[in-house]
């Protein structure tokens, strides 16, 4: 313990990218698996260890499961939300993340889905949950975008501040094995994945960039240089634990000291969003695309609005749309996530934003989510305030269309 304590206090240790989550697959049925739960725990517990004793700040630990609610009929769903307690209480215990996966995969309507969603969140604090959207054997899942929509305005009310959207996003061609919540989900043998927060490793490279050098080949050295003992020691620990290792989401995730934003203004040397932004952005994925370790998930450049104080000014300042960010995502993005909404759009308009996501993502053939969050309360440009343990935020409440 002594040494574990020294190497996350040492700042020699101190690393250019902090270990958003380390993620483990498991699968799951109606009937629990409690051991299985509990052995997943166990080796989050070793695989945190094993990085802190190498000088990483690891800030969250989440288990994704098979989607073991899909099936289930209404009647069924609402008796498995007494387990879903049990594993809420129990994860939470070991302060653990536990991702339900999509809880509807099929597109069709279910008017009793939002209802329960609603008592879930509202009675659980760990627990994340998702809407299949876009599939590549059904393309866009329209019935059940109205269904995710539904969800999303049932969950604008049922914590302080809208912040129950925290904790449900619409899914379009997620993968299975990607370490990001809500969309996370676990197919086959016990996996380990890992996200990162590198949106500063991003930043330092462009921040030295010379005039006509190759923004991409730059980047690409640069998180090569940093991500390679990640998996270094990932596949060390998957190994040790007898887990399937899976790789590393690229996606450079922000935090409130990280900004994504400042590491693309860096490179244009103009405000995010101002022209030159969507170049930028390409560029990024490029090099997230094309590094040297294994990757998951999304491995793309995230835009959440409200986990970056830069990209909140930016919204504030008018320099982006709702629709800019599906912009953005056709070179490059996950999608639109975190983006603080009016608190009475309508359910229909919701439903118009996540179908032409999954448009996007079904004819680029590439994973793509949606966190819209409504404001209780709030209209367009009045600014949102939060208080809550996610870190989010404040910002004004941008314009849906």
């Amino acid at each position: 313990m002594t040494d574990l304590l020294a190497a996350s206090n040492d700042p020699s240790a101190a690393k250019p990218l902090r270990v958003r989550t380390i993620t483990t697959g498991i699968e799951l049925s109606p009937r629990g698996e409690s051991q299985r739960l509990e052995s997943a725990l166990d080796f989050l517990a070793a695989a945190k260890r094993s990085f802190v004793n190498a000088g990483y700040e690891v800030q969250t630990l989440r288990i994704a499961t098979s989607p073991w609610l899909a099936g289930a009929s209404p009647r069924d769903r609402q008796q498995l939300l007494a387990r879903v307690q049990e594993l809420d209480k129990i994860v939470a215990e070991h302060g653990v993340i536990l991702g339900l996966g999509p809880v509807l995969t099929e597109d069709r309507a279910d008017d009793s889905l939002a209802e329960w969603a609603n008592e879930l969140i509202g009675t659980t604090r760990e627990i994340l949950f998702s809407v299949v959207i876009a599939s590549p054997e059904r393309a866009v899942h329209s019935a059940a975008a109205m269904v995710a929509a539904q969800i999303t305005a049932a969950l604008a009310r049922t914590l302080p501040g809208g912040i129950g959207n925290f904790r449900f996003a619409a899914a379009a061609n997620i993968p299975a094995g990607t370490p990001f919540f809500p969309v996370g989900w676990h197919r086959g043998p016990e996996s380990v994945a890992f996200g990162l927060e590198s949106a500063s490793v991003v930043e330092q490279a462009f921040a030295g960039i010379s005039q006509g050098e190759d923004a991409t080949a730059r980047l690409k050295q640069q998180l090569d240089s940093v991500l390679e003992p990640v998996e270094r020691l990932g596949r060390e620990v998957a190994r040790k634990h007898e887990r399937t290792y899976l790789g590393i989401d690229t996606s450079p995730a922000p935090g409130k000291d990280r900004s994504i934003a400042a590491a693309i203004e860096a490179l244009t040397h103009e405000p995010f969003g101002n022209a030159g932004t969507l170049e930028a952005c390409a560029a990024i994925t490029a090099a997230l695309k094309t590094v040297s370790v294994t990757t998951c998930g999304y491995s793309g450049l995230m835009l959440p609005v409200l986990e970056d104080p830069l990209l909140a000014q930016r919204a504030g300042e008018g320099r982006f749309t709702v629709r800019d960010l599906l912009l953005y995502s056709s070179v490059c993005g996950t999608g639109i996530d975190v983006a603080p909404i009016p608190g009475d759009t309508s359910v229909h308009t919701i439903s118009g934003v996540l179908r032409d996501v999954a448009a996007q993502s079904v004819r680029l053939r590439k994973a793509l989510s949606v966190r819209l969050f409504l404001v209780p309360g709030k209209k367009v440009g009045e600014m949102a305030r939060f208080t809550d343990h996610f870190m989010l935020t404040d910002s004004v409440v941008m314009k849906v269309d």
